[in-house]
């Protein structure tokens, strides 16, 4: 509900990694539950609901295309009985196999969205993100981009070159960004994952609600109108969203009620100082202390 309420338009299942080779017997009652969960949120808003698989954990040890689409089309089989609004491939390190996901998705005559958790340097194949981007509308995918493992920033440039594999290849797509809530201009091939701070240590490295609304800015300006986020992201990074987007949408999320725009509320403080602070000015050009003066900027990835 607090995402809803935030301004998030679409209600994801939670169903990442819950497959039948995950799960066992448990994975079809998640997947429905999860289904159900979304719905009833979905419903108390103008949100859709959208039903999520991800990388399987079989494609690294034998790339068997009939096995994996097998574990997918399980998934899409509760999509469908549960009528989901549209469905996402997330999370893919390697194109094939996210095109063999996009390929299963299809099946069920519903819009498909592909991301993959890739950077600049291409999936774990060194498959450009141009050239994954074009297999994946070539697959069937109207809505193609990329999704956690990488910040904002790193993660603004992958979609740039994403989008100009689409061009020269004469292909259109909606584009997506789901990018994580951490600062990660240190990270490798990997992202995240591989910095030593992972999984545990990450709170210094959150965006702040000024980095996400120029990280919005930033990817409409590139084209890309479906805006997101993944690991890290809270529900006032999804409301810095939808209230950067306000003069294109054209209405506040129902959570912006309860504060003012760039900060604009400290206008009542009894201090000048703070009041001086009631501007967009200070906000945006806030370069934030960590208030750890012994620790680094960056990290050293440990791969």
């Amino acid at each position: 509900m607090e995402f809803l309420r935030a301004g998030s338009n679409v209600m994801q299942t939670f169903t990442f990694s819950a497959s039948e080779d995950n799960m066992e017997s448990k994975w079809e009652d998640v997947n429905a539950a999860a289904c159900d969960l979304a719905r009833e949120v979905a419903g108390k808003g103008d949100a859709l609901v959208a039903g999520g698989i991800s990388q399987t954990s079989v494609y690294k040890h034998h790339k068997d295309e009939a096995r994996i689409k097998k574990i997918f089309r399980l998934q899409l089989e509760v999509f469908a009985r549960k009528n989901v609004d549209f469905v996402i491939a997330e999370y893919f390190e390697h194109a094939e196999e996210a095109v063999w996901a996009v390929e299963v998705l299809k099946e069920a005559g519903k819009p498909v969205a592909a991301t993959m958790c890739i950077g600049p340097e291409g999936d774990m194949h060194d498959v450009p993100p141009g050239e994954c981007a074009v297999k994946l509308v070539k697959a069937g995918a109207s809505i193609v981009g990329v999704n956690c493992r990488f910040g904002p920033s790193t993660s603004l440039r992958t979609m740039k070159l994403m989008k100009e594999g689409l061009q020269a290849a004469g292909l259109k797509a909606h584009l997506i960004v789901q990018s994580l809530g951490f600062h990660t201009p240190d990270c490798g091939k990997g992202g995240f994952l591989d910095l030593p701070e992972y999984p545990f240590a990450l709170e210094p490295r959150v965006a702040t609600r000024w980095d996400i609304q120029k990280y919005t800015r930033e990817a409409y300006n590139l084209g890309i109108r479906y805006i997101g986020g993944c690991c890290g992201f809270e529900p006032y990074h999804i409301r810095a969203i939808a209230e950067e987007l306000a003069p294109e949408r054209g209405f506040l999320p129902p959570a912006s009620e309860k504060h003012g725009s760039w900060g604009s509320g400290l206008d009542m403080h009894t201090k000048p100082w703070i009041r001086a602070r009631a501007r967009r000015e200070h906000w945006e050009n806030l370069l934030p202390a960590s208030g750890r003066p012994f620790c680094p900027s960056l990290s050293k990835p440990d791969a």
